[in-house]
């Protein structure tokens, strides 16, 4: 099915049925489906139509939502905007996708001849009566990188990218209409939007929104509103984990939590699912494969430390520098292919041609993959550390580190050094209380590491820098690094 005609089916088959819901607003198919429609008119008449684009710089929300289904409705994609870009930032991304039409809480214009419509207008529309759009070569999203190499590029989804990662998203994780999703991440980033939003809706669920992760309200939701899952990244869980063990709260609800975004240490989804009772399911994806390519079995062998199988529909490869691909074991660059992989990056065909070469998606991530099939992430291409002509993966270092008892989060960087090319050099946050030092943590690594891929440096600190996802900052990290000297 056409996700342009979702909230059309649902609202035909149990119109009266919770759908979708915020700290303000709770919607039945029904009434879903009619804010759809005069989101879908009101875009209508601003000028909006087949192949446009419609900026989304909202908060989480229901109108969040809306704004999408309403863009699909009439042919247009949708390019999610973070609310709490800088306004440079932000025109960026809406000159660079060409935005028609911006939808904001204000209304006011961040680029001069972009005109932005309030989020309250949405409903104000005249109800959309024309059929919905049925292409799925149509783009759906323009989701922006980070732009942590430079600015941030638009990664071209089509309907038949997210229509294929949803369908194996639902199958996957064996979600129906019982499920009950609770959203705390970011709808700026695809993980969010496919995993919380498409995936439970698509299958006859329902989604309750927050606007952030809070740790403070996040258990007391979890027992009012009795999800059965949702999705989070390691930051999330460790700082769960950090609650003190007074903090035990009713959990029963939940099927699993589902962790992604960065690989989780072992240890802690360990200590997590013996603590809540619940299992976290550790995926792998990202943005130019639609959110997602491997998962731990739902029902199944889960092995910590891996980030599971390829989803059905998806083959996942390693490579050499050559890109020619590896037995099983060997370490090199994961590779993926399947009906998610991207388009392309708007605007720049040479960049897509070095990253889908042969219909493979060539990730930038290093990995390897066992007997048994399953995917272990050990770093980024651009993350590895070569010591003396060692190549080090940063995972590795990381997880003897979160093995220490009293370490929250740790990250590891490599510094330039004069002698031999890079050192190792790792930053460390202690949970509340600890009263662990650097030695401890260097006699803990001189047990479980060989010499040359011992943190030369061992920095403690309060926090560690985050991005808007919740994932560490390792370029933030670098520049710290520099100030350092």
């Amino acid at each position: 099915m056409r996700l342009s005609m979702l909230t059309d089916s649902r609202s035909a088959s149990a119109p009266d049925a919770p759908c979708i819901a915020d700290a303000d607003t709770a919607l039945s198919n029904h009434e879903f489906h009619s804010r759809v429609l005069a989101a879908a008119g009101a875009f209508a008449s601003r000028g909006v139509g087949r192949g446009d684009v419609v900026a989304v710089m909202l908060p989480n929300q229901v109108e969040f939502a809306v704004a999408m289904f309403a863009a699909w409705r009439l042919g247009a994609a949708v390019t999610p905007i973070n609310p709490g870009l800088t306004v440079k930032e932000a025109s960026h991304q809406i000159t660079d996708s060409r935005t028609k039409l911006l939808v904001n809480s204000s209304g006011e214009s961040v680029v001069a001849d972009v005109p932005a419509m309030p989020v309250a207008a949405l409903q104000h529309g005249t109800p959309h009566a024309g059929t919905p759009a049925d292409d799925p070569a149509a783009l759906a999203l323009l989701i922006y990188t980070s732009g942590t190499t430079g600015l941030p590029k638009g990664v071209m989804l089509d309907h038949a990218n997210i229509e294929a990662m949803t369908d194996m998203g639902r199958k996957a994780l064996k979600v129906t209409a019982a499920d009950h999703c609770l959203l705390v991440l970011p709808l700026f980033h695809v993980n969010g939007i496919v995993v919380s939003i498409l995936v439970p809706l698509s299958g006859g669920g329902r989604v309750t929104i927050r606007r952030r992760f809070d740790i403070e309200t996040f258990f007391g939701d979890i027992e009012q509103l009795r999800p059965t899952y949702f999705s989070a990244v390691p930051t999330i869980y460790a700082m769960l984990n950090a609650l003190p063990p007074a903090v035990r709260p009713d959990t029963a609800s939940l099927r699993f939590g589902v962790c992604g975004a960065a690989p989780a240490p072992a240890e802690l989804l360990k200590n997590f699912e013996a603590r809540y009772g619940f299992p976290l399911i550790e995926g792998y994806g990202l943005s130019e494969g639609t959110c997602a390519s491997t998962l731990n079995p739902v029902d199944g062998l889960r092995k910590p430390g891996s980030v599971g199988l390829p989803f059905p529909g998806q083959r996942i490869a390693i490579a050499d520098t050559h890109g020619a691909h590896l037995p099983p074991g060997a370490t090199g660059e994961v590779l993926v292919q399947g009906a998610n992989v991207m388009r392309g990056y708007l605007g720049k065909p040479e960049e897509t041609a070095r990253t889908v070469v042969d219909g493979w998606l060539h990730t930038g991530d290093i990995g390897r993959i066992d007997a048994d099939g399953y995917l272990s992430i050990v770093g980024r291409t651009k993350e590895m550390i070569i010591r003396g002509g060692e190549n080090i993966y940063p995972k590795e270092i990381e997880d003897v580190l979160h093995d220490f008892p009293d370490v929250l989060e740790a990250a590891v960087i490599g510094a330039p050094h004069e002698t031999f090319g890079e050192v190792v050099i790792a930053y460390v946050a202690f949970r509340a209380g600890a009263t662990a030092t650097s030695e401890a943590l260097n006699e803990h690594c001189a047990g479980r590491l060989t010499r040359y891929k011992r943190p030369a440096t061992i920095h403690i600190v309060d926090s560690l820098p985050k991005n808007a996802m919740g994932k560490i900052d390792k370029p933030k990290l670098r520049e710290l690094a520099k100030g350092r000297g």
